[in-house]
């Protein structure tokens, strides 16, 4: 799963308005942001095995971002520093850091460990059917913008800038999807940190988008003889 994902920050975002959209989307790919960054370090391990359905990826370790103890520790870690500027609201954005964990768990072959060093690993499957899978993500995402941009009218804010980053979404996701030779895993874990880049800064052009505007000075007015 990848632009599904981005389904809970678009949720999270529609829920507590007041929470940054940028973060709201770094939150929701945090684990996946660390997974790429100790794959490039050799820490945690993924195969790419062309032929497989949905996802060339063989994800062979992984216990330090997707068992489901350090999705737990990654969301209360992230919480509690969120917590520093938004306050009570920053558990929101543990939620959608948590969500990952409970997407991958439909999508994933069984990879995902319960802790580190544990033998039970666990995942639906859901790559096994690429077009279902897809229409999961795709329609995920759709379901969440849709009410996003419905509380966004509501409120009197634009819908421009929600729709325009759905958009960029799809398209970052469609270049996620084009097939080539499959990269190293350290090219992987770059290429996936630029796709994070790209969807979080789209994220900041909405939030610049969303800030007040303040009325411009007029010129002073003329000093006066009496």
């Amino acid at each position: 799963m990848f632009i599904g994902h981005f389904a809970a920050s678009v949720a999270v975002k529609a829920a507590r308005p007041q929470l940054p959209f940028w973060a709201c989307v770094g939150a929701a790919q945090l684990v996946d942001i660390a997974w790429a960054g100790l794959i490039i370090a050799g820490v945690e391990q993924v195969r790419v095995v062309p032929g497989l359905p949905g996802s060339p990826l063989e994800l062979v370790h992984m216990p330090y971002t997707h068992s489901l103890l350090a999705a737990v520790l990654w969301s209360v870690a992230g919480a509690l520093v969120a917590a520093r500027w938004h306050g009570v609201t920053a558990i929101w954005l543990g939620v959608a850091i948590f969500s990952h964990w409970v997407a991958d768990l439909v999508v994933h072959r069984p990879d995902l460990a319960l802790w580190p060093g544990s033998a039970v690993k666990l995942g639906l499957s859901l790559w096994n059917l690429p077009a279902l899978e897809m229409l999961l993500e795709v329609g995920l995402l759709g379901l969440a913008v849709a009410w996003w941009v419905a509380r966004r009218v509501r409120a009197g804010q634009a819908a421009r800038p929600a729709i325009g980053w759905f958009i960029g979404l799809l398209v970052l996701g469609a270049v996620n999807a084009i097939p080539g030779d499959p990269p190293t895993p350290a090219g992987l874990g770059l290429l996936a940190l630029l796709g994070f880049a790209i969807a979080i800064a789209l994220a900041w052009l909405v939030d610049r988008a969303d800030r007040p505007q303040l009325p411009t000075p007029g010129p002073s007015a003329a000093p006066t003889l009496h």
